[in-house]
């Protein structure tokens, strides 16, 4: 048996302590997986202490003895911008390692990233042979086509207090296809926070369902969908909670609700005062094969309704911080179909920063 079998039983077990030191042990000896499944799971404090710095540097140590899925999760440690301002070039190279090693994934991400640049699955078909792996993608490196993969052509302010932007065509289909397809089969029921209890809970004024994306589940689309949000709504991406893509089957829905943390409740005051407050929502709506489902903001008398594609944001505060209660907003059910969206919350200070 393994080590890393090992580690699974003893997670199995409930002994998670035993098995975080099972994998350190197999990374001491150079086993590229172990040390890649140690510093995915200390990174976010998976069943385990929460060390990002020390995580990241496991997982420099698995690129360096070869490890293909660990240059894919470095690759988004550096879009992120976790340790630096975010190095899309590094991201993008990283990935190219990583396809070239064989980790499908990546290759699969860079393709969909082309897609922002204009080029279709298939665009290299008729490149010989030798161009075919993962130098094909070299073009995402060209200064033009970077900007074109992180700069959403300009919008439109749609109202002015609260602010609210629009963008019609802010990502492509193919990622808006990804997106969904990465999420499916995450769905979990969506729940609410109780400031009481401090937990997350079920409540019937939100039957949806979501997946939530941590630093080592997201993949390079996601980080590119962050950095055109950073650019189109004006915050930075180390300010940006981990993105969850939601999922509202015909009937289901969100009820009245604010997506700031109210300081005037007394079981916010301790969660604002260590992780600020959430001054930006951004969505993107992902299909549009459904009836009903508007975006509903009852105080402004706002009604939207998203097509595939599309981004919206609006900013949950004054200026000078106080929240802003004409942000109330719901999410009406679909009559016919589903509803798909990627949303990310912002921070007004630093979510993704290295302790």
């Amino acid at each position: 048996m393994s080590q890393i079998e090992k580690a699974e039983g003893l997670d199995a077990e409930g002994r998670h302590d035993d098995a975080i030191n099972e994998l350190a042990n197999a990374a001491q000896r150079g086993d590229v997986e172990a040390t890649t499944r140690l510093a995915k799971r200390i990174i976010v404090g998976d069943r385990a202490p929460r060390l990002r710095r020390e995580g990241i540097g496991l997982l420099r140590d698995a690129v360096r003895m070869g490890g293909a899925e660990a240059a894919a999760r470095l690759a988004v440690i550096h879009a992120a911008g976790v340790f630096a301002a975010p190095d899309w070039p590094g991201a993008l190279r990283l990935a190219m390692l990583a396809a070239e090693r064989g980790w499908a994934p990546a290759r699969a991400e860079l393709e969909v990233l082309e897609s922002m640049i204009g080029l279709r699955a298939g665009a290299h078909a008729d490149r010989p042979r030798g161009e075919r792996g993962a130098r094909r993608f070299e073009s995402l490196l060209e200064e033009d086509n970077l900007r074109l993969l992180l700069l959403p052509a300009p919008g439109a302010i749609v109202h002015e207090s609260p602010r609210i932007g629009r963008f019609p065509r802010f990502v492509s289909e193919p990622v808006c296809d990804w997106l969904i397809e990465r999420a499916r089969g995450r769905l979990e029921r969506a729940r609410v926070y109780d400031a009481y209890r401090k937990t997350d809970v079920v409540d019937e004024s939100r039957t949806n369902s979501c997946a939530i994306f941590s630093a080592v589940e997201a993949d390079l689309v996601h980080m590119m969908v962050q950095a055109r949000m950073s650019v189109g709504c004006g915050q930075p991406m180390a300010h940006m909670e981990a993105s969850t893509v939601l999922h509202y089957a015909a009937g289901e829905s969100i009820g009245n609700h604010y997506d700031f943390v109210d300081p005037a409740h007394p079981g916010y005051r301790e969660e604002i005062r260590r992780f600020g407050n959430r001054v930006v929502t951004f969505l993107v709506y992902l299909n549009a094969d459904y009836e009903g489902g508007e975006t509903h903001f009852p105080r402004i008398g706002v009604t939207h309704v998203g097509r595939r594609g599309e981004g919206l944001f609006f900013v949950n505060t004054h200026p000078d911080g106080r929240p802003n209660e004409d942000t109330l907003h719901s999410g009406r059910p679909p009559t016919r179909g589903e509803k798909w969206v990627f949303s990310q919350f912002v921070r007004d200070r630093p979510e993704m920063s290295v302790p």
